[in-house]
């Protein structure tokens, strides 16, 4: 009888604290609630004012913090004069498809004048996020970091540094950014590159009338900076380095790596990546500098260069180095596809992960440009592509339409016929030489709002072939709603014989955003866990104007907790 006494005390202590725990979870969760203002906002650069449009006033728009656990509520207020939409990039949405925020993808365009409250949790990730409007190309300005701490009481998984900073890199037009993408939709062009990039809002000291409010990071010698590195840029991947400094690669798309020592970063649109830097050198001011890596052989680029400015604290160094020119870092070439490629294969999960074995889904997507015939009476100033045509973008050949009257989304939740079809093809509808010398008869892609279906658990892989109609160029593919195993890459045709060989099923890289070799292909795996529709597009998005882009449609599992949840009811209307 004792004995039973002391197991069922023992039961009971360890159920009170099972509770306890709970409770103490539940407690240090928290709700954080912000308003999000749309807005034209007068801003100087490059000896221009322009009226920008932002978020409350701000370029680049406020830092968001939390915890992972946490819960936002973002109250957002369109007082500008176009649609808009905010995604949070990176961010899972479990459940939560409708506060993913791609235009007509789950949700209607927030209208001039109209609102709409965006509610998700953050559940299980950790690092550097960011958020940007996913609106024609508003997100040229309206754009910023969203930072996930650790639970309350957590800790990173490497010594805590003594202090972090967002390092947010950006492109400026002296035009309109929306102006531009409308004049390349009406010409069939390509559109006008940017004037400068920048650094936190800021171009830097080589640009005309910048170098008075350069951004400046302060160090004290000795310690030790946690840079959170986002390439908020619109339309080009980017080198990013510091002079005189090594970068430890601890995190990318909120997930940590297993750490790695580099002299430069290579950031696709829409990546992150977590670097500690240590302050171990003479005391003095050092430029960080970032500038284009352009894969695309003979396309225009912006070839400028932002900088930043690395300042060291000490007393040795404030009283002379603010007169001292920084000191300049070595950047690769423009074309130095061999520095990118070896940083974006150093990548590792820190651990052995479990990636799927038993694959449902098997699909070859090919990635690249093309041109489309000039229409029928269509005058040549619509038709200013190359030859007279107009350029275009597709995945296995279907160029992305997106639908006006309802999101698919939507169209999915509410059973709404004719918006999409779900016939996105599952390999190539033709065989070709993909990284080759490609037959003109395969350079015009069919347009289509095709979705491809998933069942709830389905386990996916897709090889991500890069094409070389009109021109090869690394490509950064990211896809919503989920974060994805990066298993291989490589370059040339994918060779399902002997490329398996290299799959790394250990310890591969979790990320969101992938970077497609120039001439090549990358394999990614995932499990379709998160029911709704999700886009998975090209970051550059002169590209997805193009329509460089295709939807998953992953189906509702058998319980409440595998299921979409109900939209909000105040969900924007078309």
């Amino acid at each position: 009888m004792e004995v039973f006494k002391s197991i069922a005390n023992t039961s009971s202590s360890f159920f009170v604290i099972c509770i306890l725990l709970l409770f103490a979870n539940a407690a240090s969760e928290k709700t954080h609630y912000h308003d999000f203002v749309i807005q034209a906002t007068p801003v100087k650069r490059l000896c221009k004012t322009s009226n920008a449009i932002t978020v409350n006033g701000q370029y680049p728009g406020p830092t968001l913090e939390v915890n992972n656990g946490d819960t936002l509520v973002v109250n957002v207020v369109n007082k500008a004069r176009y649609n808009v939409t905010i995604h949070w990039h990176g961010v899972r949405q479990m459940r939560t498809a409708w506060a993913d925020g791609p235009e007509f993808i789950t949700q209607c365009p927030i209208r001039p004048g109209k609102s709409y409250t965006y509610r998700f949790t953050i559940q299980g990730q950790e690092g550097t996020l960011w958020w940007h409007a996913h609106s024609s190309w508003l997100r040229a300005t309206v754009y910023g970091a969203l930072i996930i701490h650790p639970k309350e009481g957590g800790n990173y998984p490497f010594p805590r540094p003594k202090r972090e900073t967002p390092i947010l890199l950006g492109e400026w037009w002296n035009t309109n950014p929306i102006d531009v993408v409308r004049r390349a939709t009406r010409t069939g062009a390509a559109p006008n590159v940017s004037d400068a990039y920048t650094i936190n809002g800021q171009p830097g000291d080589f640009y005309k009338c910048s170098r008075q409010d350069t951004t400046i990071v302060h160090m004290d010698s000795g310690e030790t900076n946690l840079l959170r590195v986002i390439n908020a840029g619109l339309n080009q991947q980017l080198f990013f380095t510091v002079a005189n400094h090594k970068l430890t690669v601890v995190g990318a798309d909120a997930n940590y790596v297993k750490p790695f020592t580099t002299s430069v970063l290579m950031l696709g649109p829409g990546q992150t990546t977590d670097v500690l830097i240590k302050a171990d050198q003479t005391p003095s001011r050092y430029y960080m500098a970032a500038r284009a890596y352009a894969s695309a052989q003979g396309a225009p680029f912006d070839n400028t260069t932002t900088t930043a400015i690395l300042e060291y604290k000490t007393s040795s160094c404030s009283s002379n180095c603010t007169t001292t020119n920084p000191i300049f870092p070595s950047l690769p070439a423009y074309n130095d596809t061999t520095t990118a490629t070896a940083f974006t294969t150093k990548f590792r999960s820190p651990r052995k992960v479990e990636v799927p074995t038993e694959i449902d889904e098997n699909l070859i997507i090919t990635v690249g440009l093309g041109l489309e015939n000039c229409p029928t009476g269509a005058p040549s100033s619509n038709c200013q592509g190359p030859n007279g045509t107009r350029f275009a973008a597709s995945m296995n050949n279907v160029s992305f339409v997106l639908p006006s009257n309802f999101s698919l989304l939507q169209a999915h939740h509410q059973g709404i016929p004719g918006v999409f079809s779900t016939d996105f093809p599952a390999v190539p509808s033709v065989k070709f030489n993909y990284t080759g010398n490609v037959s003109r008869s395969l350079w015009q892609p069919i347009r289509g709002t095709k979705l491809y279906k998933l069942k709830y658990g389905a386990r996916v892989q897709v090889v991500l072939q890069g094409t070389g109609i009109f021109t090869a160029e690394n490509h950064p593919i990211h896809l919503h709603g989920y974060d994805f195993y990066i298993i291989a890459e490589g370059f040339g045709n994918f060779n399902p014989k002997t490329d398996t060989s290299k799959f790394n099923l250990v310890d591969p890289p979790l990320r969101n955003t992938a970077s497609l070799p120039v001439n090549g292909w990358t394999v990614i795996r995932f499990v379709a866990d998160n029911p709704g529709v999700w886009i998975m597009h090209c970051h550059l998005d002169v590209h997805i104007t193009w329509g460089l882009a295709m939807a998953f449609l992953v189906e509702n599992g058998v319980s409440e907790l595998e299921s979409l949840e109900a939209p909000p009811v105040d969900f924007p209307v078309c």
